[in-house]
């Protein structure tokens, strides 16, 4: 975790932004996989985190934003866990250690709530992603079954967002300290994607590369020779040559800060001919945006462009024809293009998503689209200097959405359908990195991951 002081003035502007109530911030609690004491390996919210820095469960934070003060709740472990489970610093001792001097036992923590709540004050909680906190809030705040989510404070949430979404240079080096481990587990990925072995070997030994090197997965990894489908965790198929293995993995910074990256490797070491064509034109997109990106700049500009350059290259390749400016004005390019440009990242792959993607990647003045594609652009609003994104385009050849828009005669004005259902057994090209705004621009964070054409192959050789 960082030093005391970080948590502590974070705690402090947060008091600064929220002018009464109570703010409560509730930490998890471990996960069973299938008995109670088998557990998930335990991830600590994320926003918990980010204000106490714990990583323990069992633990719960009160801001009161009227007296100014921040109480640590949670119990000191008894003899028997620590028989089985180990030492665990007493809840005073770490407590200190995130800047905190006021601690009492979890059963102080639901009886100060609901006082509270009695008194008629405001608490502040943040919506619950997991069935245990929305029970909790639910019982703390009086609530029936279900009402919890409703009961999410908007304020809390727009004043966490506007902390979190800026990201602090010891944040920006803990990203690059997690792709430090993600560029090693991508030099063993394209050396590995050989005809003969499975997706697992791929998969397994990434994991592996990250946990040895105290680097959990930041998220379930995607590696897959079915690069069309956009979010595929299967790991089970033979590689055979010609296939080309969409891989989008990432590691977790010891202080809980993802790396998202995603490169596409010919099996075998070398793509084919269709296949660089289609890989060149992303790369094209990707690098547009990344050189184009700076603070003032709507991301949906960014994204906008992206399919507009991705257009140009399909139409060069007959893939797509005609207007390509009303073309991508009224979406015909999200046949190949079906997914947003990126997403903040941070102490989440995909940054307080969970607060609401709304609240993170747009505003009163920068609504989200309706149209198919551009409406799943997480971030459309402007950029500011220390916000860290991904930048993922990607081209994909989903039949039952070719077959879909063919049957409904859909943007016949746009999309040759003869041509395209000759691509129909591609599968995916999908190329991603994380980049941080500056004042001067952008600069793509951690080390080089090859990208370029001759890059992967000489990798993957």
């Amino acid at each position: 975790m960082f030093d005391a002081k970080t948590y502590s003035e974070r705690r402090r502007t947060l008091l600064k932004q929220i002018r009464s109530g109570l703010i409560v911030l509730i930490g998890n609690e471990e996960s069973p996989m299938n008995y109670a004491a088998n557990t998930y390996p335990f991830r600590q919210d994320s926003t918990f985190l980010y204000y106490f820095g714990l990583a323990t469960p069992g633990l719960a934070g009160i801001l009161d934003a009227d007296a100014g003060s921040e109480t640590l709740y949670g119990d000191d472990i008894g003899l028997e866990d620590i028989i089985w489970m180990g030492y665990l610093p007493t809840l005073q001792q770490r407590a200190l250690t995130a800047g905190v001097k006021d601690t009492a036992p979890l059963a102080k923590f639901e009886e100060t709530v609901k006082k509270a709540v009695q008194a008629g004050r405001k608490v502040h909680v943040l919506p619950a992603y997991r069935a245990e906190t929305a029970r909790t809030i639910e019982r703390l705040l009086e609530l029936a079954p279900g009402e919890a989510k409703a009961k999410a404070s908007t304020e809390l949430i727009k004043a966490v967002v506007e902390q979190r979404v800026i990201k602090s240079a010891a944040e920006i080096d803990e990203i690059e300290l997690a792709l430090g481990a993600t560029a090693e587990m991508y030099r063993f990925a394209m050396k590995t994607a050989k005809a003969g072995r499975y997706e697992r070997d791929v998969a397994g030994g990434m994991e592996g590369i990250a946990l040895t090197r105290g680097f959990p997965p930041a998220f379930p990894f995607i590696v897959t020779v079915n690069g069309q489908t956009l979010h595929n965790h299967d790991h089970g198929n033979l590689m055979k040559k010609g296939h080309l293995l969409v891989v989008d993995a990432g590691a977790e910074s010891p202080c809980g800060y993802a790396s998202d990256i995603t490169r596409t490797i010919p099996v075998g070491g070398r793509f084919n001919a269709r296949q660089k064509e289609v890989y060149e034109v992303v790369l094209a997109g990707q690098e547009t945006a990344i050189k184009m990106m700076k603070p003032g700049l709507k991301y949906r500009d960014v994204h906008l462009k992206v399919a507009s350059v991705m257009a140009a290259g399909l139409k060069d390749l007959g893939l797509m024809k005609g207007d390509l400016k009303e073309a991508v004005a009224k979406g015909a390019h999200a046949l190949f293009f079906p997914h947003g440009l990126g997403h903040h990242l941070g102490l989440d792959v995909h940054d307080m998503e969970n607060l609401g993607e709304n609240y993170v990647g747009y505003s009163d003045a920068i609504k989200r689209s309706e149209q198919f594609g551009l409406a799943y652009l997480r971030m459309g609003k402007e950029l500011k200097p220390g916000h860290v994104l991904t930048v993922e385009p990607g081209i994909y050849f989903i039949p039952a959405l070719v077959a879909t828009w063919k049957k409904d005669k859909k943007f016949l004005e746009f999309i040759p359908y003869a041509k395209v259902e000759k691509y129909l057994d591609f599968g995916g090209v999908r190329i991603e990195d994380n980049v941080l705004v500056n004042k001067a621009g952008a600069r793509v964070l951690g080390k080089k991951i090859p990208k370029a054409v001759a890059e992967v192959e000489k990798a993957a050789a």
